[in-house]
This record gives structure tokens, C-alpha cells and sequence, in this order.
């Protein structure tokens, strides 16, 4: 069976029939799309990466960790940092592949750590990841008990990235790996109404959205009646009535629209239909969680800072705060 046909019987036998009626069809207008000139380079580098055969996985201090039955080779093993290394920057992590180290630019397991103790038990749910990167916190859904675990980006890259995880994961932990479906979509994908899924995450996504309120209602549509809703995002200190719209780049990006304070964030989710809404953890970002690496050789948080003042960005705005927030539908 194609992957497009087994990501569609999953999505029948978890009651998403509208959305399994025309997976087929976003999923080859992903591969016609133009933007994705440089997918050729990577399909080469998925293809010269040796193969592992049996093993174990696991976490091994936040790192996913793929450990093979017989230790690489030094040939197998140079092949695998060439490939892997030819699908840089590496921006959600961090991974182990045998001694082979991905230090990815952020600690994602960092944000883990800070999520975890405020979930629902994943025991056995229905899970979507939003904005999923490369899926890194997908794999620790499924490592945490998830039923299956439907994550979403459109980024190419991350895709073939998550694809070199997947395919060298799959011989050492095939249970752990068919709990984990990557969709290469945006939430527009998403049919409206679903109301299946036990929890939603959107992580590092809102502030990017135009238009948040639509993108907070298609989340809460996606989830079924008391599911729950993870949110995490840019937040800046202040009352419910705060928000900060910049006039150009935000620590030098240029789709940041909109920064509320946790308050007025807990007010707009209230508004959307979101019940028992709560701020469990605010952050703020350092360059210990968001740092350039040989993995990702661009700049990095350090770049994005005033070199005189670190608690503003170049541009002169509040340097980044996260805010995690839990909701239910």
C-alpha cells in the first residue's frame, strides 16, 4: 500500500472519513508544487544513508536516541553524517543516531520538559502537532503513549528530515514508528469541524497567524468535546489589555503579526469557545535553548539580540517570553 493509502485507512479507522476522502489529493499537490526545487538533493541524501537494522530507542537525557544492535562501521558512520549534514540547518532535536550526535539549533526537549507536567495522560489518544517541524515532539507523543500521532508542517525539509529519522527508527522500533503519521500540510488542510482529535498542540505557530482568532477556532475545531488544547507562543508582560503588533521584523523574522500578553491570550481563547483556560508556564527564551550549532550554521537568538541589551531585541521590542497555556474545547 502507498503511504498515501496507509495514512488514509488510519485516518478512517480513527473517524476522520472527510478528511481521509482527500489526503490523497493534498498530498500530491505537495509534490507538485514548484517550491520544492531542492527535493532532489534530498531524496539523495535519505538515499545514501547506510542502514541501521535492529536496535533500541530511547530518550537518553532528552535526546532521541537510535541505538543499532552493532556499532557503525567508520565508513557507515561518515556516510551518515554526510547525509544527514546535507539536510541542514537541523532546527528541532536533538537526535542520536549510534555516537552520532544531532545538536540541533533549539533544545526542543527543553519545551518538552516544560509541557509534560501540564498534559493530559497520552495514554492512548488521538494526538494532532501543529506546526510540527521535523517532529521531534511527535516522537516523544508516541514515546509517551499516544494512539497515533498526526503531525503537520509544510516545510519540505523538515519533512525529508523527519523521513531520515523515521526510516533508520523503523527497523529498531516499527510499533513506535507506525504510530507516527507526518503530514506535510498547513492547518488550512485540516478539514473544518473534525472534532476527533483527544489533544491539539500548536507550538511556535500563532504569532506567525494574520489572523489568530481564525487560527485558535480551527484548532478548537479539531478537537473533540473536552479535549485538550496545548498552546504554546510569544507572549510580552502586561495586563489583558496588551498587545504588541510590531511595525517591521521581530527579532529579525518577518512574520511575527501579533504578541499578547498571557492575559489577553487567556481572553481570546475564552472567546473562541476554549473553557478552563489557564497560563502554566512563561519562559523566557535563552541562548542556552536557542543557540547556531554545526547543525544549523545560521544566526541564531544571540543575532536576534540588542549586543547592549539582551532583554530587547535588535529591534528595541521585549526579547522573546513563551507562554504555555492549556485549554479545553
Amino acid at each position: 500500500m502507498s503511504e498515501a493509502g496507509v495514512i488514509e485507512a488510519i485516518m478512517r479507522r480513527e473517524g476522520m472519513p472527510a478528511w481521509a476522502d482527500r489526503i490523497e489529493q493534498q498530498l500530491v499537490g505537495f509534490w507538485n508544487d514548484a517550491r520544492h526545487g531542492d527535493w532532489g538533493r534530498w531524496r539523495a541524501a535519505l538515499q545514501q544513508l547506510p542502514l541501521l537494522g535492529p536496535g533500541q530507542v530511547d530518550v537518553d537525557g532528552g535526546c532521541l536516541t537510535l541505538r543499532p544492535a552493532h556499532p557503525l562501521e567508520p565508513d557507515a558512520r561518515q556516510a551518515l553524517i554526510e547525509a544527514l549534514q546535507l539536510l541542514r540547518p537541523w532546527r528541532k532535536g536533538p537526535y542520536r543516531i549510534d555516537d552520532v550526535m544531532i545538536d540541533t539549533e533549539w533544545r526542543s526537549d527543553w519545551k518538552w520538559d516544560r509541557v509534560r507536567p501540564h498534559l493530559a495522560p497520552l495514554e492512548g489518544r488521538l494526538v494532532l502537532d501543529v506546526g510540527c517541524g521535523n517532529g521531534y515532539h511527535c516522537w516523544r507523543m508516541v514515546e509517551a503513549g499516544a494512539r497515533q500521532v498526526f503531525g503537520i508542517d509544510p516545510t519540505a525539509l523538515f519533512m525529508a528530515q523527519f523521513l531520515a529519522i523515521r526510516s533508520m527508527l523503523e527497523p529498531m522500533a516499527p510499533r513506535l514508528a507506525e504510530r507516527l503519521s507526518f503530514l506535510p500540510l498547513g492547518m488550512e488542510a485540516v478539514p473544518s469541524g473534525l472534532r476527533v482529535f483527544d489533544t491539539v498542540f500548536s507550538m511556535g505557530i500563532l504569532y506567525h497567524r494574520r489572523s489568530p482568532l481564525d487560527h485558535l477556532i480551527a484548532l478548537r475545531d479539531a478537537l473533540r468535546e473536552g479535549g485538550q488544547l496545548v498552546l504554546e507562543t510569544l507572549v510580552i508582560e502586561g495586563d489583558v489589555d496588551r498587545l504588541l503588533l510590531p511595525r517591521g521584523r521581530y527579532a529579525k523574522m518577518r512574520n511575527v503579526w501579533f504578541i499578547p500578553s498571557s492575559a489577553m491570550l487567556e481572553r481570546w481563547l475564552e472567546r473562541c469557545g476554549f473553557r478552563a483556560v489557564k497560563t502554566v508556564d512563561i519562559n523566557t527564551t535563552s541562548i542556552a535553548e536557542q543557540r547556531a550549532t554545526d547543525w544549523m550554521r545560521f544566526e541564531s537568538l544571540a543575532d536576534f539580540l540588542d549586543p547592549a541589551d539582551n532583554r530587547l531585541t535588535i529591534e528595541g521590542y521585549p526579547a522573546p517570553r513563551r507562554a504555555i497555556l492549556i485549554a479545553e474545547a
